[in-house]
């Protein structure tokens, strides 16, 4: 097996490329990402081409999401013959989308009637509708309808989430009348089979669900053993319109690797697999992540005018706190021009709520997301982070007290700093945990307005409460 080097890869000769690019080069870590870059850069597509042939599918996907538009143009048309239709899957939306428009509608459907349904839907679902259509149009029917069932379903659900390719059997088939079923199947030319095989779903005459058998325990069984006996003792079967994230989170509390999925009359439609909830918990991470940032998921994609018109209405939301709190500060305008320490060590009050207050707020956002926040335990945590916060204040008070007070040399000015972070600190502690569940109340998403709130409360009070305390105490 060659040793890549950072430098530039070895390569072998041409016609035994395609047989070995897998044990060739396994990640871009190799340093074929430079080498790939510094081709195309030269010109050399000949080089760039090679190099690419030692390339995984998903390596493909994150270069193409690495490089810039052009390169990206030329690697698609370098790779358009033995185009791998996964890369598709692969991608971000915003970069699948200038790789679509590169590869034209006639080559998207090619791929796409490669894919299993699930990623056909997913490919298929940020295109125009004409251009669904159209695409649609140009697969075989049978690969149509799967995939026109499955764009039909809402977005993020499990309907778009399943994939239509499944085994399913009569619930009286044996082992034997099941593995000669697959072989005959795989075999036909006419294979409905999925690429990969969790379970079997055994079904009724009316096609709903009645049993799941594992793939393993059927292979650990003799031909003759009724699959009725070996059968999963639970069968967790999922409603086509249940929002994704419930899916993953039951998928993660009962440790599932594949369930069935059914319609409104409760026949079986479909099945959901692990990797599917993979993608799934990454993407709900990855956009809770973004959205308390004000960002959207595919920011870093983006082209510079749409970022700056999407991260523009969340900067203009914080300009609005910030000029808020500077109005409480404007109304003790007399008092920091007479105490001009104050200034000094306002926004140490402020800062310390803010961050006290954002791990409170990650704690509770994470816990709503994972519905392990509920009306039986809400106020048991509000009542911790109060209770939290007012000890950290304590603490925090007399050390903030103690430094004020030997910076300015004065006692009245270390206990209104103190008594300020007190106030401040239990109030981020309540505030944390009250704002997101308030928000999830009421059908608002906690991750995208939850800090923003949090620091304006955070800010006004620290501030209205250090001031206010300086002008009764201090003057």
């Amino acid at each position: 097996m060659a040793d890549p080097t950072p430098q530039a890869p070895s390569l072998p000769d041409s016609e035994n490329t395609e047989g070995q690019s897998e044990d060739l080069i396994h990640d871009l870590e190799s340093g074929i990402e430079e080498a790939v870059v510094q081709a195309l850069d030269d010109n050399n597509l000949e080089r760039a081409h090679e190099l690419l042939r030692l390339i995984h599918y998903t390596d493909i996907a994150d270069l193409l999401e690495r490089v810039d538009e052009q390169d990206r143009g030329l690697i698609i048309e370098l790779i358009r013959g033995d185009f791998h239709p996964e890369i598709l899957a692969e991608l971000d939306d915003t970069v699948r989308d200038q790789v679509i428009d590169v590869l034209g509608l006639d080559d998207l459907a090619a791929a796409v009637v490669e894919l299993d349904s699930d990623d056909a839907v997913e490919v298929l679902e940020e295109l125009e509708e004409h251009e669904q259509q159209q695409v649609l149009e140009a697969i075989p029917e049978s690969d149509r309808a799967l995939i026109a069932e499955g764009l039909a379903y809402a977005e993020d659900s499990a309907g778009r989430l399943m994939q239509r390719e499944l085994v399913t059997a009569p619930a009286f088939w044996t082992v034997g009348d099941t593995i000669d079923y697959m072989r005959s199947n795989a075999d036909s030319d006419d294979n409905t089979l999925p690429d990969q095989i969790y379970s079997i779903y055994l079904v009724d005459p009316k096609h709903h669900p009645v049993g799941k058998v594992m793939l393993g325990d059927m292979l650990r069984s003799r031909r003759s053993v009724p699959l009725l006996e070996i059968t999963e003792p639970e069968m967790r079967v999922i409603p086509v319109e249940t929002d994704q994230e419930d899916v993953a989170l039951l998928f993660s509390k009962r440790n599932l690797v594949s369930a069935p999925v059914v319609d409104t009359d409760g026949r079986l439609i479909g099945a959901i697999t692990i990797d599917d909830i993979v993608d799934v918990i990454h993407e709900e991470h990855e956009e809770d992540i973004m959205r308390m940032g004000g960002v959207r998921e595919d920011d870093l994609y983006d082209a510079a005018i749409d970022t700056t018109k999407a991260r523009f209405s969340w900067l203009f939301v914080n300009l609005l706190t910030a000029i808020t709190a500077s109005v409480v500060i404007g109304m003790f305008d007399a008092t920091i021009d007479q105490v001009v320490a104050l200034a000094i060590l306002m926004p140490i009050v402020a800062s310390m709520g803010g961050n006290a207050g954002t791990q409170t707020l990650t704690v509770a956002v994470r816990a709503l997301a994972m519905k392990e926040l509920t009306a039986t335990n809400t106020m048991r945590l509000v009542g911790k982070e109060f209770i939290v916060g007012s000890i950290n204040g304590v603490l925090f008070a007399v050390l903030a007290g103690l430094v004020a007070w030997f910076w300015f040399e004065s006692q009245a000015l270390g206990l209104v700093i103190g008594l300020a972070m007190i106030v401040n600190m239990m109030v981020a502690g309540f505030a944390g945990t009250v704002i997101p569940v308030a928000l999830d109340r009421a059908g608002v998403d906690p991750a995208i307005a939850s800090s923003v709130l949090l620091t304006t409360i955070t800010d006004v009070v620290g501030f209205f409460v250090f001031l206010g305390l300086a002008a009764l105490i201090l003057l």
